[in-house]
């Protein structure tokens, strides 16, 4: 960032007289002059005692801004810092003595903010990120009322056709055929059978999809949510410009418990947050205790 006073006076067009009288008011009022320690470093804005240099915006132009963004943004933080000086100095005048003591609150927030960061490198170095699967299942068994179901869920399998495809007829009875074959001949045939022939299929069995989704994108309607999962494998659906074939693989109705596959990345979350908790723990005990032993502190 050069000589920023230099450069504003060459492109004034390009700015408000604003931010220009910003610049040079500092030179208009007697006896303002830089702080002692800010050698050769241009004053931006005063606000009666307090100055903005030019250093301190080094790390608020990009690199790379243009000189006309590097303007704006110049003149966008230089307001804001006025006009934050401007009313913090007023506070400062009007708040009771009491009021402005703050001293308790930072140190409690610097420490705060010290130990968090320490903790947490802490945590990132030594904590064991491995969760077996023998740990997630012992997991959910000894807590599975918290997983009650809040809504019908289903794994599916589905086709969707153009219904004014050539040869449709031929296709749908086709792929009727294909989802009444065993699972693992079924994937395998839609796999190979539908990307050309279908505007859209699905053979993912490992995904729970909530019912209220699937029926955004398959026009199923019902009534009784439960009772039509219970009572319906395979269901075909005319639209008026799509056939809808689907097979439900599987299906969970709301307040059962919910199926472990689907839980297992919430409860590695839990698992892995209690070890984060132990580990401080620890942490916390070991330093007390090494700190009492080497005398470090006392109580009186």
């Amino acid at each position: 960032m050069k000589h920023w006073l230099t450069y504003l006076k060459n492109k004034i067009p390009l700015i408000s007289l604003a931010i220009l009288s910003v610049f040079i008011s500092f030179f208009l009022l007697s006896g303002c002059t830089p702080k002692k320690g800010k050698n050769k470093d241009i004053p931006l804005a005063r606000v009666n005692t307090k100055y903005l240099y030019e250093s301190d915006l080094q790390n608020i132009i990009p690199p790379k801004a243009s000189k006309r963004d590097s303007l704006l943004i110049a003149h966008s933080f230089i307001n804001k810092w006025i006009n934050t000086q401007l009313l913090l100095q007023q506070a400062e005048k009007n708040l009771p003595e009491e009021k402005l003591k703050f001293e308790k609150q930072l140190e409690d927030y610097r420490n705060s903010l010290i130990t968090y960061q320490y903790e947490s490198e802490y945590v990132k170095q030594n904590l064991d990120t491995l969760v077996s699967e023998n740990e997630i299942k012992h997991y959910y068994q000894n807590h599975l009322k918290d997983f009650e179901l809040k809504e019908n869920i289903v794994k599916i399998i589905y086709v969707i056709l153009d219904r004014k495809a050539e040869n449709i007829k031929k296709l749908e009875h086709n792929y009727k055929k294909i989802l009444r074959l065993p699972d693992s001949i079924l994937l395998d045939s839609l796999d190979r059978y539908a990307p050309t022939r279908s505007l859209t299929y699905s053979t993912d069995t490992n995904t729970w999809y909530p019912f209220n989704e699937v029926i955004k994108v398959i026009p199923i309607e019902t009534y009784n949510q439960g009772i039509y999962l219970k009572n319906h494998r395979i269901i075909y659906l005319k639209g008026e410009n799509k056939i809808y074939l689907v097979k439900f693989v599987n299906f969970k109705i709301k307040d059962e418990i919910s199926p472990i596959d689907l839980e297992s990345v919430f409860i590695k979350s839990i698992i892995l947050n209690k070890r984060k908790k132990q580990l401080i723990a620890r942490l916390r005990k070991q330093i007390f205790k090494e700190a009492a032993k080497q005398k470090e502190f006392e109580i009186y």
